[in-house]
C-alpha cells in the first residue's frame, strides 16, 4: 500500500509541476517516486532467483530502469504506478481470503479439569502428565489421550475416526484426545502428555503435509521467459539498427506486463468474490487456479458424503401403538437426555409439530436408555437390550438392521410397542451431485472414511464411484491423496479433524466449513460457508470460467503488447506514448477480466437464490 500510495502522489504532484511549467521538478519527482518502487522490485526479484524462479518482474525492472537512465521519468512513473497497483491487489486479496478462517487449534481446550488433594482444579494442558486424573464433563473435549476410569463413557469420536454414531467405553478402555464427551461426566486417567497424544499428532501431520507442498507459480509467470526473451530481442534490435536507444525504452514501456500482472489477479480475484457468493470461500487466487484443474476426487464419509446426523430411518411397530404414537412417547421422554440419537429423536417429532409433554420421574441409564412417565403411562426407551432387561421384554434381533444402523426402543407400561431405525443418512441429492461432477470433468471418484467395510459399502451402493477405502487411519488418507496425485491433480473433501492431514497434501482440500472441525477448516483450501455439499459444483464452475477469462486476458494482454513493441521498435511510439497505450491495453484486460464476476453457473440448482442471500449475509 505504501508504495502504491507514492507511486500515485508522485505521478500525480509531477503533473501538476508540469502544468505550472516547472518540467525540472516535475522530472525529480516523478523519479522519486519510481525508486522505492524499483528497489522492491529489485528485491523481490533477487528472492525469486535465489529460489530458481523467473517472473516478468524483470521485465518491469527493465523498463523503469532504462526509463530512468535516459530521462524518460513520466514513462517510469506511469510503470511504477501500474507495477505497485497490482502486486498491492495480489496481496489484498490473499489476505482477505483468509481474514475468515480460525485457528487451527481452536477445537481443543487449553486447560482440563485435575483430581487434585480431594478437590478439581484448572491447569494448562502442558501441566498434565501421564497417571493424572482429569473430570471430562458433558460436552466437554478430551484434551489428552487417556482411559475411562468410571463405569462407562459415551464418546462422538467422529471427528477422529470417522464413525459416526457416539461409541460407548467401559472402564480402562482408551479414550482419544479431541473426543467429545456425549454422555455423562466421567473421570479419564491420563496415558499421554498433551504433546504426544492423538490431536497433536494429527496437527503435525498438518504441518508437515503442508511445508511439502510445493507452491504454485502464478499464472502469468508460465510465459515469463518466452516473453522475457522477445522483449529483449526487439529492444535491442531496435537500438542496434537505429541507433537511438529511446526506441529500446519506448519498447521496454509498452513490454510492461501489466496485463498480466494486473489482469490476472483481478480475473482470479472476481472469481474468489463469485464464488463466496454461492456459499464457497477459496482461500487465494492459488488455490481458485487449482481448483479449476481437479481431475481427481476424494470424499470422505461421514459429514460431507452423508449429513453426519442420526436421521429416523424407519419405524416399527410390535403392539397397539401407531408410528406416530411410537416417536411421540420416545421423544417425550427423551426430552429428558442430552444424548444425540435422544435429541435426534425429539427434533424429528418437533418437526412433524408435535407438542410434547413434559417427562416426570426420569431416571436415566448414561449410554443405554431412560424410564419415566410420560402422561401417567410407565416409558422406557433406549438400546434393545436396555429396554429388554428393564421392561421385561423380548430382545430385539439387531441383525437385520442394516450397517451403520440403530436401534431405539421403546416399551409402555412394560410391553414392547416398537423400534425406531437410526442411521447416519447419506445426503439428498449425492447422486445428482456425483452426476454434476463428471460433467465438471472430474474423471475419477473416490470415497475414503474410517468406518467399517460393511458401513462404507451400504452408504454408496449404487454412486457407480470409482473406488471405496474403508477403516482408514489419518496418514492412510493421506498415502491415498499422494498415491492419486502420481495420474493428476487431486481434491479432498472432509469435515473431520482426522480429515485434516489428507486435505493439507491434496491439491485442493474443501472442509464442510458450516459444522466441521477447526483443524480441517484451517488445513483446506476451499471451505463450504454452508452445510451443502452441492455448493461445491458452482465453486468448481467458477474457478473454471475465471481461470478461462484470466488465460484470455493473458493472450489479449501479450498479442496486444507485442503488437505496441513492434509498433515502438519502428519509431511510431515514444516512450510515454508507449506508456499511455499500455494503459489503454491495461484496461481492456482488466474489463475483460471484470466478467468473472457476472459468472452464472450452471450447476447452481433450484435452491441457488436462498443460499446466495444467506451466503450474501455470510
Amino acid at each position: 500500500m505504501a508504495l502504491l500510495v507514492v507511486a500515485v502522489l508522485c505521478l500525480l504532484a509531477g503533473l501538476a509541476l508540469t502544468l505550472t511549467e516547472r518540467a525540472d521538478l516535475a522530472m525529480i519527482v516523478w523519479a522519486a517516486g519510481v525508486v522505492p518502487v524499483l528497489a522492491a522490485l529489485v528485491v523481490e526479484i533477487l528472492r525469486s532467483l535465489w529460489k530458481g524462479e523467473v517472473g516478468l518482474d524483470i521485465v518491469a525492472a527493465l523498463s523503469m530502469s532504462a526509463a530512468l537512465l535516459f530521462g524518460e521519468t513520466l514513462a517510469a512513473a506511469v510503470v511504477a504506478l501500474m507495477y505497485s497497483g497490482g502486486t498491492f491487489l495480489e496481496s489484498f486479496a490473499e489476505g482477505r481470503a483468509r481474514r475468515e478462517m480460525s485457528d487451527l487449534l481452536s477445537r481443543v481446550p487449553r486447560t482440563a479439569t485435575r483430581h487434585q488433594d480431594g478437590g478439581l482444579e484448572e491447569v494448562p494442558l502442558q501441566e498434565i502428565n501421564p497417571d493424572d486424573l482429569l473430570l471430562i464433563r458433558q460436552g466437554d473435549v478430551a484434551p489428552v489421550d487417556g482411559t475411562v476410569q468410571g463405569d462407562r463413557a459415551m464418546l462422538d469420536q467422529s471427528a477422529l475416526t470417522g464413525e459416526s454414531m457416539p461409541v460407548r467405553l467401559d472402564r480402562g478402555q482408551e479414550v482419544m484426545s479431541g473426543s467429545t464427551n456425549a454422555g455423562e461426566a466421567f473421570d479419564l486417567r491420563v496415558t499421554r502428555a498433551a504433546a504426544d497424544s492423538t490431536y497433536a499428532g494429527i496437527v503435525r501431520l498438518v504441518e508437515a503435509a503442508q511445508a511439502s507442498k510445493a507452491p504454485m507459480a502464478r499464472l502469468a509467470d508460465r510465459y515469463s521467459l518466452v516473453f522475457l526473451a522477445v522483449t529483449v530481442a526487439l529492444a535491442t534490435a531496435a537500438w542496434w539498427f537505429t541507433g537511438d536507444p529511446i526506441r529500446a525504452v519506448a519498447v521496454l514501456v509498452v513490454a510492461t506486463p501489466c496485463p498480466l500482472i494486473l489482469a490476472v489477479p483481478v480475473a482470479l480475484v472476481a472469481g474468489l468474490s463469485r464464488a463466496a457468493h454461492f456459499g464457497v470461500l477459496i482461500k487465494g487466487s492459488k488455490p481458485l487456479e487449482a481448483l479449476a484443474q481437479i481431475k481427481t476426487l476424494i470424499l470422505d464419509k461421514t459429514g460431507t458424503l452423508t449429513d453426519g446426523r442420526p436421521q429416523i430411518v424407519s419405524i416399527e411397530t410390535h403392539g397397539v401403538l401407531s408410528k406416530d404414537e411410537i416417536l411421540y412417547f420416545a421423544a417425550a421422554l427423551d426430552q429428558a437426555s442430552k444424548h444425540p440419537i435422544a435429541q435426534a429423536i425429539v427434533a424429528a417429532a418437533r418437526a412433524d409439530g408435535a407438542a410434547l409433554p413434559i417427562p416426570e420421574n426420569v431416571v436415566e441409564t448414561p449410554g443405554e436408555g431412560v424410564a419415566g412417565i410420560i402422561i401417567g403411562r410407565h416409558v422406557v426407551v433406549g438400546g434393545a437390550a436396555f429396554v429388554a432387561a428393564t421392561a421385561g421384554t423380548a430382545h430385539f434381533d439387531k441383525a437385520i438392521v442394516a450397517a451403520g444402523s440403530v436401534v431405539v426402543s421403546l416399551a409402555v407400561d412394560g410391553t414392547l410397542m416398537g423400534h425406531i431405525i437410526m442411521a447416519d443418512a447419506l445426503r439428498s441429492g449425492t447422486a445428482d451431485f456425483l452426476a454434476g461432477l463428471r460433467h465438471l470433468g472430474i474423471t475419477r471418484i473416490i470415497l475414503a472414511t474410517g468406518d467399517r467395510r460393511a458401513v462404507a459399502d451400504a452408504v454408496t451402493e449404487g454412486l457407480g464411484l470409482d473406488d471405496v477405502r474403508a477403516e482408514m487411519t489419518p496418514d492412510q488418507k493421506v498415502q491415498l491423496v499422494l498415491t492419486e496425485r502420481k495420474t493428476g491433480p487431486v481434491m479432498m473433501v472432509g469435515d473431520g479433524v482426522n480429515d485434516a492431514p489428507a486435505l493439507a497434501a491434496a491439491d485442493i482440500g474443501v472442509a464442510m466449513g458450516a459444522r466441521g472441525a477447526a483443524a480441517s477448516a484451517e488445513a483446506a483450501d476451499v471451505v463450504l460457508l454452508v452445510d451443502h455439499l452441492n455448493r461445491l459444483l458452482p465453486g468448481i464452475e467458477v474457478a473454471q470460467k475465471s481461470r478461462r477469462i484470466a488465460l484470455q486476458s493473458v493472450a489479449a494482454g501479450i498479442g496486444l503488447s507485442i503488437l505496441g513493441m513492434i509498433a515502438a521498435a519502428l519509431g511510431y511510439l515514444t516512450p510515454v506514448q508507449g506508456a499511455l497505450v499500455q494503459e489503454v491495453i491495461d484496461v481492456a484486460v482488466i474489463l475483460n477480466a471484470l466478467r468473472a464476476l457476472r459468472i452464472v453457473p450452471d450447476h447452481v440448482g433450484q435452491r441457488a437464490t436462498g443460499l446466495e442471500a444467506q451466503t450474501a449475509a455470510l
